[in-house]
């Protein structure tokens, strides 16, 4: 059955526009509507089988694009810190709560946990109605996340010549992730250039800027770990088992500080949960939100 979506935006906090897709239910609506923040490096398109699904399950669903990344507008003075993020969600979230009269269930995937987290800290009590973090807790593994920032930086000025040759760069960097029988997936995470190569679909000074991704690192994990203490909202980890940025270790220090939150742990997926397992994550996503409703 065709999904029934259309695109749609939202004004930023440095009044940058932020492209979204809205996910209509097909049947009777209920419950909170979801906003769906992607990783860094990624884009909305990340989401799509997830917001189906969440939609199907008659909530609406908002996949977006954030700042600097995908369509969204790159920003003007290069702001790409962990709160500009933040910022961003608390004016999504505010605003689909305008539109929908309830505040939202935001899931977000590593850069839009972080984002998440911290607008729920920053945002006000009634800002979200349930947070769900999807690999990422205040204790990221460094090593991680310099492969991971390694991968994107490698080819981010040169490019790729071909769609063939960008997905041969994931294979070698994901081993582990069965590879697609089409590149139409891969093709919206790029946009070819004027000279023909194709280029990741994001500023790369998120990477390398001014006031970049690893701009306040030295505060950040205090930071999340005090916004984590004080969380009161229904919360829910997804980490996958062969993860690069969470560790066991970093579980059991998360439900230390949040002992309400729900916690699953996916089989035969890496730090790309949704991507990795999509079915095992849609359905650990779904109960979170069934269990809000008190369906379950």
């Amino acid at each position: 059955m065709k999904d029934l979506k259309g695109q749609t935006g939202f004004t930023g906090a440095s009044n940058n526009r932020l492209i979204a897709d809205q996910h209509h239910p097909r049947g009777n609506v209920h419950g909170n509507p979801a906003v769906l923040l992607h990783g860094g490096g990624q884009t909305r398109h990340a989401w799509g089988g997830a917001a189906r699904r969440i939609a199907d399950a008659g909530h609406y669903a908002y996949t977006v694009d954030q700042r600097g990344h995908g369509e969204s507008a790159w920003i003007e003075d290069r702001a790409y810190a962990f709160d500009d993020y933040a910022a961003d969600a608390i004016a999504v979230c505010r605003e689909v709560a305008n539109r929908h009269g309830k505040p939202p269930v935001l899931v977000g995937a590593s850069l839009g946990g972080i984002s998440g987290l911290m607008a729920d800290h920053l945002g006000g009590p009634d800002l979200l109605a349930g947070l769900v973090l999807v690999d990422i807790t205040p204790h990221i593994d460094p090593d991680g996340v310099s492969r991971i920032q390694g991968f994107m930086a490698a080819d981010m000025r040169e490019g790729f010549a071909t769609l063939e040759e960008a997905a041969a760069a994931i294979a070698a960097y994901l081993p582990h992730r069965k590879q697609p029988r089409s590149l139409e997936g891969l093709a919206k995470n790029l946009r070819q250039d004027d000279d023909g190569r194709y280029r990741w679909h994001w500023d790369p000074a998120f990477i390398d800027g001014p006031r970049n991704i690893n701009t306040g690192a030295e505060t950040v994990q205090q930071r999340l770990a005090d916004a984590a203490r004080g969380i009161t909202i229904p919360l829910l980890l997804v980490r996958g088992q062969q993860s690069e940025l969470v560790t066991e270790e970093a579980v059991v220090a998360f439900r230390e500080m949040a002992p309400h939150a729900g916690f699953v742990d996916v089989s035969g997926a890496g730090h790309m949960v949704a991507g990795d397992r999509n079915d095992a994550f849609n359905d650990a996503v779904l109960g979170f939100l069934d269990r809000l409703e008190g369906r379950s």
